[in-house]
């Protein structure tokens, strides 16, 4: 059976253009991992979301995917232009850890959050500091093809040697040059080379160093990506993803070494999605303006309630956190979930040509784009039609979900055990005598069992949440 069709908007050349993979029916997916410095934000984590939606629905549309995504654990300076300190030196200043014990503590700590939030698993998640010797090669190439120089104990990429600088990003280097307001490095050639491998930094006390033909240093963060794309993918990727923030540098950067080692085009479409922002700007770590599913969990919110939030709003648009709109969200979880225990089990009497059509309309949103919020409108439509059995809308939001990610399977009629039964009764108490602290204080408990609230007018409801993100 051939894969349907599907549209993708291309960061590369800005447009809409039909998704058609190197090898039909297969697509190499490469996606931008965490610095694993600190806890991942929620900022962060809609990217994944974004992502995992991508590959639900390459999945549904009949493509074998392989998903390749890296781990930086060392090399990602504090600004994306090779300047300022290694971040996961900044986080063993900070938390009185070693560099390594900061990497693996915030490593394991994103992948529950992603567990969290339903996300599919990578099939292969490779660390950089894992990677040096394929670093060393893939550096020595672009010296040997003359990309790459050496100046002041660094190598450099030299990006007047790659015409095509920029392309990405849309920038005319001759006009960024000429206008720059960039931290002078006198090693470079240009203001806008970038660092392949570092032996000299204004930063003496970095740790983690390895032994390379240039001296004892560590890479630039721009080339672990190309090269471990290029192990796990080959030689050309379908489609590689990111935060809109990696279009001007990052991803600019790893074009230009990975086409100039290669000799060809790499990437064939590049996919980004837009900020998640508060009110007073982007959320950041830098900044300190950032929240953490943690923090979520103690107002009472689950991951899922997170991941309906993001599917709200398409990947390319600016997307505004509020409590208010998480709430919304959470409202709607809500009220999905009491359908569907409402519906009973089995096939109902309704028409099947009506069944399929909700079908074909839930996947011509997902086919425009990855159009979520179009794609969760069909899904209410679908819950009000009075001519659909209650038996096929459930089916059907079963369906659904397998792109969606809600947990939909795993919702029950349960009882709860008697301790937290006992929980459940006194925030009911507490909530009675306005005592809305010690009532705040029982939900977090109850979270922490895994149990979520939702306080309705005719009482609380409760449910489990669950981890499912097992592919």
């Amino acid at each position: 059976m051939s894969a349907k069709k599907l549209t993708l908007f291309n960061t590369l050349g800005r447009k809409e253009l039909e998704f058609i993979p190197v090898e039909p029916g297969r697509v190499r997916l490469y996606t931008c991992g965490p610095t694993v410095y600190n806890y991942a934000h929620i900022g962060n984590l809609r990217t994944y979301v974004f992502e995992d939606i991508l590959r639900r629905t390459l999945a549904r549309f009949g493509y074998d995917v392989r998903h390749v995504m890296n781990i930086t654990d060392v090399g990602h300076l504090t600004s994306d232009a090779d300047t300022g300190e290694d971040k996961m030196l900044v986080g063993a200043r900070q938390t009185g850890k070693t560099v390594w014990e900061i990497a693996r503590f915030y490593e394991e700590k994103f992948f529950e959050d992603t567990e969290e939030l339903n996300i599919w698993p990578p099939h292969v998640k490779p660390r950089a500091t894992e990677h040096i010797p394929d670093i060393i090669e893939f550096i020595q190439i672009l010296i040997d093809k003359g990309y790459a120089y050496l100046s002041g104990g660094n190598v450099y990429f030299a990006v007047e040697r790659f015409p095509a600088y920029g392309e990405l990003a849309l920038l005319n280097l001759d006009q960024q040059v000429a206008g720059a307001r960039i931290e002078v490095d006198e090693n470079k050639h240009n203001p806008y080379d970038f660092v392949l491998w570092f032996t000299s930094s204004k930063f003496p006390h970095q740790v983690m160093k390895w032994p390379s033909p240039w001296g004892v240093g560590f890479p630039g963060w721009h080339i672990e990506c190309s090269v471990m794309a290029t192990k796990y993918l080959g030689e050309q990727v379908d489609i590689h993803c990111g935060g809109i923030d990696h279009i001007p540098v990052h991803h600019t950067n790893e074009i230009a070494q990975s086409e100039a080692a290669l000799g060809h085009r790499w990437v064939n479409y590049w996919l980004h999605g837009d900020f998640l922002v508060l009110k007073k700007g982007k959320m950041s770590k830098s900044t300190g303006s950032f929240l953490t599913l943690a923090e979520l969990r103690k107002q009472g919110f689950s991951a899922l309630d997170y991941r309906y939030f993001c599917l709200g709003t398409h990947y390319r648009r600016n997307l505004e956190f509020s409590w208010e709109a998480l709430q919304g969200a959470q409202n709607a979880v809500s009220n999905l979930r009491s359908f569907y225990l409402d519906w009973p089990e089995g096939t109902g009497s309704g028409s099947s040509e009506r069944i399929e059509s909700y079908r074909e309309e839930f996947d011509a949103a997902l086919a425009q784009d990855l159009n979520a919020p179009q794609a969760l409108a069909t899904v209410w439509k679908m819950t009000r039609d009075p001519e659909l059995a209650p038996a096929d809308k459930r089916a059907l939001l079963l369906d659904f979900d397998q792109v969606l990610g809600l947990g939909v399977e795993e919702w029950r009629k349960e009882e709860l055990p008697a301790e937290l039964q006992q929980l459940l009764t006194e925030r009911q108490q507490a909530r009675a005598s306005r005592d809305f602290a010690k009532a705040d204080e029982i939900r977090a408990k109850l979270l922490e069992a895994n149990v979520a609230v939702k306080d309705t007018r005719t009482g609380p409801q409760w449910y489990y949440l669950t981890r499912r993100a097992k592919r």
